[in-house]
């Protein structure tokens, strides 16, 4: 019974800190939209999903009483870290111009062969491009910034979990 509270223990305290991170990853991107005028293209709202789902699942494990599940939840928070992490991976790629981005929200307008063309090309343009940073620290995009946070939330989660397990079967 000890080691599996003591199990439960670092589950929370793991969790907590997953939650708190994701949160704050969210709390910045939202204040850099609302507060800092950065508005966000469409990769940008996609990278936000990981930590919306990371925030809901913890919660449920903490204030669910499932913390018994948290290397559970630990396990999968890193597989979603992990597609943070190759998403944010892409959008760097994007902005960099290495790899190709949605056509909706990179690039140039294309070859319109008539006015009508192109006011479709500009209708389906989307007002924020991928591929242009619009702001960055030391060279690093926020896309830079959300794969250094998620790489760094799969590791800990990964760890986490691997802890968990060990303990438990201690």
């Amino acid at each position: 019974p000890r080691i599996e509270d003591e199990a439960m223990t670092r589950n929370r305290f793991a969790l907590l800190v997953v939650l708190l991170a994701s949160a704050a990853v969210l709390g910045g991107a939202l204040l850099s939209q609302y507060v800092g005028g950065l508005h966000p293209c469409e990769l940008c709202l996609y990278e936000r999903w990981p930590y919306d789902i990371a925030i809901v699942l913890t919660l449920l494990a903490l204030i669910g009483g499932a913390a018994r599940f948290g290397g559970a939840v630990l396990m999968l928070a890193a597989l979603i870290f992990a597609a943070s992490s190759g998403l944010a991976a892409y959008h760097v790629g994007v902005e960099q111009h290495w790899i190709a981005g949605p056509t909706a929200c990179t690039g140039g307008l294309g070859h319109a062969a008539s006015i009508e063309a192109l006011q479709r090309a500009l209708e389906a343009r989307q007002p924020v491009q991928c591929d242009v940073v619009q702001w960055s620290f030391h060279g690093i995009s926020l896309a830079g910034f959300n794969l250094i946070v998620s790489l760094a939330l799969t590791g800990f989660s990964f760890w986490a979990w691997r802890r968990s397990g060990r303990k438990a079967r201690s």
